[in-house]
């Protein structure tokens, strides 16, 4: 633009720079007001699909929470039992709620299990990396003439003999995490500790005995595998059990807490076995 000389020019110029300056700020409060209303909408719909997210999570937790009066009452039916969450049919399972084909020889007849509890199989990890380093022991040895000394056919037997010592400790460290197990029922509660296959140990409380419950999880593992140890005092013989290691220690508690709960009830309507 040509702008002309002396006064009239500068007075043309300033006539511009004003008009163009007023026209650039309403622009911008124009855009700054379209800013402002528009995280009202996002507000709104962030505050909507947060009701949302809040509503899913609260239906996913009660669909995880144990009822135990009406899950007694689920699980008398097959077909009902299969739908209670934590229900299982693998028969190396940690936690298996109501479970089927579980029986013990203290069982009375009309008792009904509400849990069957064993050590989590990630503690299952430390003895099978040790494993696998036996069984590799001998062809990473076998560069070094350690047994080179010994005639062949008894470098063979040796090599058979620590592969026998092998099976032997993957044998004792699985039936001893098979076999120790811990099981809830409507009237007591139960810890098989098993020491070997001639030796076992069998603790039992009713549950009207359970004074307190606490469970504990600590460390990266036990946290991201949600894992821990229930602890319980009973007003029994044996003052102390202790779920160890034990999947889902919260639900184990409260499940605990409910059957004191419903036991209580029982005593006060007279419907104690």
């Amino acid at each position: 633009m040509n702008w002309r000389s002396g006064p009239e020019g500068v007075f043309e110029f300033w006539s511009f720079f004003s008009y163009n300056q007023a026209r650039m700020a309403d622009i911008f409060v124009g855009e700054k007001l379209k800013d402002k209303k528009t995280p009202k909408s996002d507000t709104k719909l962030s505050k909507h699909q947060g009701s949302e997210m809040v509503s899913e999570a609260a239906n996913v937790s009660e669909k995880f929470e144990p009822d135990i009066e009406k899950d007694i009452k689920k699980a008398e039916k097959t077909t009902s039992r299969e739908h209670l969450p934590g229900h299982t049919h693998n028969p190396l399972s940690s936690y298996d709620y109501f479970p089927d084909n579980i029986d013990f020889e203290i069982r009375d007849r009309e008792e009904k299990i509400v849990l069957f509890l064993r050590k989590h199989p990630i503690t299952n990890v430390k003895w099978i990396l040790i494993t696998v380093l036996f069984i590799l022991a001998p062809f990473l040895l076998g560069s070094f003439p350690i047994l080179d000394f010994l005639p062949s056919n008894f470098q063979f037997i040796a090599v058979l003999g620590w592969y026998l010592i092998t099976t032997a400790f993957i044998l004792e460290n699985f039936l001893s995490w098979y076999f120790n197990v811990y099981i809830v029922t409507d009237e007591r509660i139960i810890d098989i500790d098993f020491h070997n296959l001639l030796y076992k140990e069998v603790s039992d409380a009713n549950i009207d005995k359970i004074q307190d419950v606490t469970y504990k999880m600590g460390g990266v593992a036990r946290t991201f595998f949600n894992y821990g140890d229930v602890e319980i005092q009973t007003a029994s013989e044996v003052p102390n059990f202790e779920f160890a290691a034990v999947p889902y220690p919260d639900k184990v508690a409260k499940i605990l807490q409910e059957l004191r709960i419903e036991e209580e009830q029982e005593k006060l309507e007279g419907r104690v076995r």
